[in-house]
């Protein structure tokens, strides 16, 4: 048993196309074969894409969920945190996650982001808001969570 899980938030667009989603299927898949815990949104798109994927790779996945009804959750969330906090929810899932890996998004997304670089949080880019340095980008699912993972170990 492990002392402590890495979390790793997955962030990306509720409405996102089919290349982010098959992105966002293949994070989720090789942060829980990392043996992490996956945390997004919990809801739709590059969200339910993740879970999926983790699920799929028997991970643990938890969703930060906006809504009062952790039932709200896309059907691949083993966890459903609801927070009835609307978009202030993102603030839970920065500061919950170790480091968080971006796939493509939206203006939420941008606020994710933000949130994590003023707290100092790691941030892998993947086909995401191009913000330059200290976010880190990545060309692949793979790369992106291999990144992300060389960051957490070195701290």
């Amino acid at each position: 048993m492990k002392d402590r899980w890495i979390q790793v938030g997955v962030i990306g667009a509720g409405s996102a196309g089919d290349q982010e989603l098959a992105w966002a299927e293949e994070v989720g898949r090789e942060v829980a074969r990392r043996g992490a815990v996956l945390l997004c949104g919990g809801l739709g798109g590059v969200m339910e894409a993740a879970a999926f994927g983790a699920r799929e790779e028997g991970g643990m996945t938890v969703g930060i969920l906006p809504g009062p009804d952790r039932w709200e959750a896309n059907p691949y969330i083993s966890i459903g945190v609801a927070t009835d906090m609307g978009h202030a929810r993102n603030v839970i899932l920065v500061r919950s996650s170790d480091g968080l890996i971006a796939v493509g998004g939206q203006y939420g997304t941008l606020s994710e982001l933000a949130i994590a670089l003023k707290t100092g949080k790691p941030v892998v880019s993947l086909g995401s808001w191009n913000l330059g340095p200290p976010v880190i980008r990545a060309a692949s699912p793979k790369e992106a969570v291999e990144k992300l993972f060389q960051v957490l170990t070195e701290r």
